[in-house]
């Protein structure tokens, strides 16, 4: 009797702790740490009293993210998910610079439950990044360090319903009903229609809302393989709100020398609308990054140099200037 109920303990235990070995794969944890060191190569690192209205400020290029200099600080980002059968959650909370750019009001950069229905139909309700543009808030996902103007103008985030469709191997479509972007609380009762179209890789992306936001824009998202060691990215996009909006285009050809380092370019052309009298203004951004990877470390040296239709920067003497460069050292640790 005593070895019958040994067994059956036995047996019992074997069981809860399969139960909890099955739970504990289902529950992962992953996210990255990111922190850098940039100098500008034309222009002082000091804060420049004639700069940002007269109250001050380090001068930096005009996009998100990696503006300070010296060292710096990126962010901390941990994202946990459950997935089961059908359906499952997203939690991803940010901390430090680069997440309070992109993020508004509270830490959180991502939170979704998403419902499978079907093989090729699933379904997303909560808040999620964007599906516009090439680049990305986690640096780990980006192959240059600084962003583009395209990602600096466009949407960071979405709060709403989306729902996305496998329609073969080759085709996918996306449609979303949202709150205008970047908005968690829709206090206007304006609501944002998104769609996407993609093709073997290639994403064509769509977005309105009434204006309260950024209107209308449409965005081509794409890549192709030209050799096993040579890809080329395309980003392109129009957006209007009312006769004022951006335009531009950005190409990223990327080669991979080893297993360990790649070396890859982002040359970016981008057009500011103005509705009045103020003419357009545009700029020309050439960023060389190289990627050299260790283990779970990536460390990315670059050099980056805008070239402003306008006198928009000041150099080392204080004086106005159409172009900025800058060297960074980023260090980017993915778990």
């Amino acid at each position: 009797m005593k070895k019958l109920i040994t067994l059956s303990m036995l047996l019992m235990a074997t069981v809860l702790f399969a139960q909890e070995e099955e739970a504990k794969k289902k529950v992962s944890i992953s996210g990255t740490v990111d922190t850098y060191y940039k100098t500008n190569i034309t222009s002082t690192d000091a804060a420049n009293p004639l700069f940002n209205d007269g109250d001050g400020g380090s001068q930096t290029f005009g996009t998100s993210f990696a503006n300070e200099t010296g060292f710096a600080l990126g962010m901390a980002n941990i994202i946990a998910s459950y997935e089961g059968e059908k359906t499952g959650v997203v939690a991803d909370v940010v901390f430090g610079p680069r997440g309070n750019d992109a993020i508004t009001g509270n830490n959180i950069n991502q939170l979704y439950a998403y419902w499978n229905v079907s093989e090729g139909t699933t379904l997303t309700l909560g808040r999620f990044n964007t599906y516009l543009g090439y680049e990305v808030i986690s640096p780990s996902a980006n192959f240059n360090y600084s962003t583009s103007y395209l990602f600096s103008s466009g949407p960071f985030s979405h709060v709403g319903l989306k729902a996305d469709f496998s329609l073969s191997d080759d085709f996918s479509l996306m449609l979303a009903l949202m709150n205008a972007t970047d908005i968690d609380s829709n206090v206007t009762g304006d609501y944002a229609l998104g769609a996407q179209l993609g093709y073997k890789g290639q994403f064509l992306n769509f977005y309105y809302d009434s204006g309260i936001k950024l209107g209308f824009e449409v965005d081509y998202t794409g890549g192709f393989d030209l050799s096993d060691n040579f890809f080329l990215g395309i980003n392109g996009a129009y957006a209007d709100n009312d006769g004022s909006g951006f335009y531009g285009a950005a190409l990223y050809p990327q080669l991979a020398t080893c297993d360990s380092f790649s070396i890859g370019l982002r040359g970016e052309y981008f057009n500011w609308m103005n509705d009045g009298p103020v003419d357009d203004t545009n700029v020309f951004a050439v960023t060389l990054t190289g990627s050299y990877t260790l283990e779970n470390l990536i460390i990315k040296p670059e050099l980056r140099l805008d070239s402003n239709s306008e006198e928009v920067y000041y150099n080392s003497d204080l004086e106005t200037t159409k172009s900025l460069a800058a060297f960074t050292l980023a260090a980017i640790y993915s778990f």
